[in-house]
C-alpha cells in the first residue's frame, strides 16, 4: 500500500482530526488546534473559506463533542504522545500547525517532539493568543476550584463561555469536564525550555487581550531559530471570530508558497 493511500485510510478513521471537507488532492494541510474547553468545530467555518487546495484538519481532544464518552486527557505531556503518531499519519504532504491559546502550546510541543523522532515537521507553526511556557503567568490556578467559581474566574479572564450555555446546567456539565482537564493540562505543566523550533514562527494576537499583551507574544521570537512574524488583530482573546476574513487571509499568505512544494519529495520517517 502507497505511503498517501496508507495515510488517507488511517486520517479516515481517526477520532483526532475532523476535516469536514476532505480533499484528497490537496497540496498542502492547516492542522488546527482548539483552545482549553473547545473543540475542532471551531474551525469549521475555516474549512470553506480556505483555497481548494488546502486541507483544513482540526484536532478534536477526547472527552468532548464526537469523543464525549472518551476519558479527558489532562496533560500536556499525555496530549502531545497521543498526536505525534497521529501526525505522523497524516504526514505525506507539506503541513502548517495553527493552534489558539492552549492550541498553541500543543502546536509547539507536539513540533519538538515531532524533531524527537525525527518525523517531518510543520513547515510554519502559527501561535495564537498565547504566551510561551518559558514565561510565567502571575494569576492563580483555576483548575481546583470549586464549579461556580471555576467558570466565574475562567469568563473573567478568558470570555468564552456564553451567557446561554452558563444558564443551562446541563449543558454546562457536558462543557466543565473537558475545560477543566484542559486548565489541569497547561496549569500544571512545567517543562525546561526546549529547542527552538527549526520553522518560522508566526504569533497572532488581540490587541486588546488583558491575559496575553504584545510583549508575551513577542517572547515566541525566542522559541524559533526561524523567521518571526508577530501580528495583532482587533479584539480580545477571542479575536478569531470577529477577524475570521482577516486571518484567513493572512495564512493563505503562509500556505501559498508550503502548497508549491511536491508532496512526494516530503520525506516519510523511516
Amino acid at each position: 500500500m502507497s505511503r498517501v493511500s496508507e495515510s488517507s485510510r488511517v486520517a479516515a478513521t481517526s477520532p483526532w482530526i475532523l476535516t469536514f471537507r476532505p480533499r484528497a488532492d490537496a497540496r498542502v494541510r492547516l492542522f488546527c488546534f482548539h483552545h482549553a474547553g473547545g473543540g475542532a468545530a471551531t474551525f469549521r467555518p475555516w474549512a470553506s473559506a480556505l483555497p481548494d487546495h488546502v486541507e483544513l484538519c482540526a484536532v478534536q481532544l477526547p472527552g468532548r463533542a464526537n469523543r464525549l464518552r472518551e476519558p479527558v486527557v489532562s496533560s500536556i505531556p499525555g496530549l502531545v504522545e497521543a498526536l505525534v503518531p497521529v501526525i505522523r499519519d497524516w504526514s505525506d504532504r507539506p503541513f502548517v500547525f495553527f493552534g489558539h491559546s492552549m492550541g498553541a502550546v500543543l502546536a509547539a510541543e507536539v513540533t519538538r517532539a515531532l524533531m524527537a523522532s525525527a518525523a517531518p515537521l510543520p513547515a510554519h507553526v502559527v501561535i495564537s493568543s498565547r504566551r510561551p511556557v518559558h514565561v510565567p503567568s502571575d494569576e492563580p490556578t483555576l483548575h481546583d476550584l470549586d464549579d461556580d467559581a471555576f467558570v466565574r474566574e475562567t469568563n473573567r479572564r478568558y470570555g468564552g463561555i456564553p451567557q446561554e450555555v452558563i444558564a443551562d446546567r446541563d449543558v454546562l456539565g457536558l462543557l466543565l469536564p473537558g475545560l477543566r482537564a484542559d486548565m489541569r493540562a497547561l496549569e500544571t505543566y512545567r517543562p525546561a525550555q526546549g529547542p527552538q523550533l527549526p520553522c518560522p514562527v508566526t504569533v497572532y494576537g488581540g490587541q486588546d487581550d488583558p491575559i496575553v499583551p504584545p510583549a508575551h507574544l513577542a517572547a515566541w521570537e525566542e522559541e524559533t531559530a526561524g523567521a518571526f512574524r508577530l501580528r495583532l488583530f482587533p479584539g480580545t482573546h477571542f479575536y478569531l471570530t470577529a477577524a475570521m476574513a482577516d486571518v484567513l487571509a493572512d495564512l493563505t499568505r503562509i500556505v501559498e508558497p508550503i502548497a508549491a512544494v511536491r508532496p512526494d519529495l516530503v520525506v516519510s520517517p523511516q
